[in-house]
């Protein structure tokens, strides 16, 4: 998959507290670079536990975040193809994160799904319209960016979606 781009500034706030906001504030205030190694180490652990939060995971899962470049580095086996895109969306639907590199790696090939942009006034009906053909299909969306979409009226501005192959 290689390098896909996010809107740095939309996504979860995931640095806003505990460590990895802390080892931030400390790398800003002193950027020698263990500080700014360590704010990046913490970086990548709050993704990671995010990643798992949404019920995911990767055999060897790691990701590594260079903040200066807003760069999040994946590594891992994953079970199949939806979950290696799902990781990655948890990665780059993260405030700060402008892009990511996909390094993973799955143990079940299948095709790969096409990736949306959320404009301002898209729903899934209309991204469904457009990618399918038919608006009806919003719940194939839906259901292929489960557990980050909780609802399907709760969609924003600059979050990337997957939108999986037509059946």
């Amino acid at each position: 998959m290689g390098m896909l781009d996010f809107i740095k500034e939309a996504g979860e706030k995931l640095f806003g507290g505990g460590e990895a906001k802390a080892a931030q504030d400390a790398a800003a205030a002193d950027a020698s670079p263990a500080n700014v190694d360590a704010a990046n180490r913490a970086a990548g652990d709050a993704i990671e536990a995010y990643i798992r939060q949404m019920g995911l995971d990767a055999t060897g899962l790691m990701a590594q975040v260079d903040g200066s470049q807003g760069l999040v580095t994946v590594f891992g086996v994953a079970p199949d193809q939806a979950t290696r895109e799902k990781i990655i969306l948890c990665c780059g639907n993260v405030q700060g994160v402008d892009k990511v590199e996909d390094k993973m790696s799955v143990n079940v090939e299948a095709a790969e799904s096409q990736w949306h942009t959320v404009a301002k006034g898209d729903t899934l009906w209309a991204i469904s319209q457009a990618a399918y053909g038919n608006g009806a299909l919003y719940t194939a969306i839906f259901e292929a960016n489960r557990p980050m979409l909780s609802d399907p009226d709760k969609i924003y501005p600059g979050q990337k979606l997957r939108i999986p192959p037509k059946d």
